[in-house]
């Protein structure tokens, strides 16, 4: 299937745009990545066994809690979900970049990485109330930052299994994105680093934003942790 000829017809080359169309199109790219983002994954799957996921675990909708409550078969499918949320939004706005050659180049797929973001945290179908963006988040690095995705799927596997705490991992890995982009934003070009470990300007911005609207979503979690009571899957085991 000609990927880029179909979202040519959605969102026409920019060239053929006058300024209304223009910013029509953007507009388009935002308010669909939002929805795609807004999607309950989570929600549906507790409707689904019967419970309101809200209503038991840590009140939260995304894949960590569906563990927790429903078990790791429906906290996989929520995740599954979750990362495609990100991962397509942000995918068919590169697509469509590459396809009527914006400059930046990267400037589609961020808007589309914030938005999908923004409609996981804050889905307008549960009164704003949404998930706190980690699987959402991994799917939108693998789909814009591709070269960053081991260093933050690396730091947040050494931090649970080290500790135990999925906040404390999902922190740290959150942390780590800005950090990365930053290394290939300032060396990428210098060096002449492939372009998927390679970042602009944007890329960077989008990143730090992402790492700081995750932090932000886990101000509860750090004050458990530092009070000693955030809830722990090596203690759950035992």
């Amino acid at each position: 299937m000609n990927y880029s000829a179909a979202l040519q017809t959605l969102l026409p080359p920019v060239s053929s745009l006058q300024p209304p169309a223009f910013l029509t199109a953007w507009v388009l790219l935002a308010v669909g990545a939002y929805f795609i983002g807004s999607f309950p994954a989570g929600y549906l799957v507790g409707r689904c066994c019967g419970i309101d996921i809200r209503q038991h675990g840590s009140g939260n909708i995304g894949a960590t809690n569906v563990v927790r409550v429903l078990g790791k078969k429906w906290g996989g499918i929520v995740f599954a979900i979750d990362f495609l949320k990100g991962w397509l939004p942000v995918i068919l706005a590169t697509r469509w970049s590459e396809a009527v050659h914006i400059n930046p180049h990267s400037a589609p797929g961020a808007l589309a990485a914030l938005m999908a973001l923004l409609g996981h945290n804050f889905p307008c179908w549960l009164s704003f109330r949404g998930g706190k963006g980690i699987s959402t988040s991994a799917g939108i690095i693998v789909g814009l930052f591709p070269g960053a995705f081991p260093f933050c799927i690396g730091s947040w596997l050494i931090v649970f299994f080290t500790t135990g705490y999925v906040s404390l991992a999902s922190l740290v890995g959150a942390s780590m994105l800005p950090l990365t982009v930053a290394v290939f934003y300032f060396f990428g070009s210098r060096y002449d680093w492939p372009s998927w470990i390679s970042a602009d300007w944007l890329s960077f911005l989008v990143a730090l934003l992402m790492a700081i609207v995750v932090i932000w979503r886990h101000r509860g979690n750090l004050k458990r942790l530092c009070q000693g009571t955030e809830p722990n899957f090596k203690s759950k085991k035992k």
